[in-house]
């Protein structure tokens, strides 16, 4: 009963199926979405609504479900009343008997229609974009990128594209990648955050990362825009200068030490002139004395 309140009231669309894809139950959300009457839903197989190909991805899903308890962000079509094809995305949970064995799945579909707008009409933008620029969703998946990012990190589109970035950086920076993505939220904007992704060929490449939020026609914030800038000529720039730098107070130092000699020799030939003087002053002395008793 509890269960069975929660997803009545989520604001998701929420449904329960059984282990071959039979929806058992469904929250008014579902019937929003689709369109149907709940008749024309429940006890009905989810392959009614969806493809073929999509019937068996969503099968496979069913099957992870049962192994691994839990699938994220599998895409789904589903088709409306109306005959729209809706983009979702089904994030799915184990449900189990009271002897923990999974009997069906829980399913969250989330409505990707104006997201799906806001990627379209920024992909212009971000494809003819000279620096690498992407788009995530709020968790932080890759959902567009542009040749630049492929370019920069040496994947193929497939090895990026609905990847978490956290594939690509660690775990540190990815804890600082989702506090850039809340500031994007709450402010709209992140600046220069620093990220190293590894590239294809293990290279780890410094960049900085300045986000803007997306948002859909609601204005609500459903996704980041990043642009990253490549950081290697710039902190070449730094080492070459730091190396100058080093080479100049070395050669300061050593120049130091020469004027030491040099002073020191200098004084040491004063000393020794003063001494040659002395000497003159005593010989000169010493002459007049023998002329005097001659």
């Amino acid at each position: 009963a509890y269960a069975d309140s929660l997803i009545k009231n989520a604001p998701d669309p929420v449904f329960v199926s059984d282990l071959e894809g039979k929806i058992l139950s469904a929250n008014d959300a579902v019937y929003e979405l689709l369109g149907f009457r709940t008749d024309e839903v429940l006890e009905q197989s989810l392959s009614r609504f969806i493809s073929p190909d999509e019937t068996r991805e969503f099968t496979a899903a069913l099957r992870e479900v049962i192994e691994r308890g839990v699938i994220r962000n599998t895409r789904l079509n589903p088709r409306s009343a109306s005959g729209e094809i809706i983009p979702t995305s089904l994030n799915a949970s184990a449900l189990r008997d009271a002897d923990g064995k999974v009997i069906g799945a829980i399913g969250i579909l989330r409505d990707m229609r104006e997201l799906d707008k806001a990627l379209a009409y920024s992909d212009s933008l971000i494809k003819n974009a000279p620096d690498p620029v992407f788009v995530s969703d709020l968790e932080g998946k890759i959902l567009q990128a542009n040749d630049a990012v492929y370019e920069l990190l040496g994947f193929r589109p497939d090895e990026v594209l609905e990847q978490s970035l956290s594939r690509f950086i660690s775990p540190d920076e990815t804890r600082e990648f989702l506090a850039a993505l809340r500031e994007v939220i709450k402010r709209g904007v992140t600046r220069n955050a620093r990220l190293n992704p590894l590239s294809a060929s293990g290279e780890v490449i410094p960049t900085t990362l300045n986000a803007s939020a997306l948002r859909d026609a609601d204005s609500k914030v459903i996704g980041a825009i990043g642009i990253l800038r490549d950081m290697r000529a710039y902190e070449k720039v730094v080492r070459d200068l730091q190396e100058s730098k080093s080479e100049l107070q070395e050669k300061i130092l050593d120049l130091e030490k020469f004027e030491e000699v040099v002073v020191g020799r200098e004084l040491k030939m004063i000393a020794l002139e003063k001494e040659i003087e002395n000497l003159k002053q005593e010989l000169e002395k010493v002459n007049r004395g023998q002329s005097k008793w001659t």
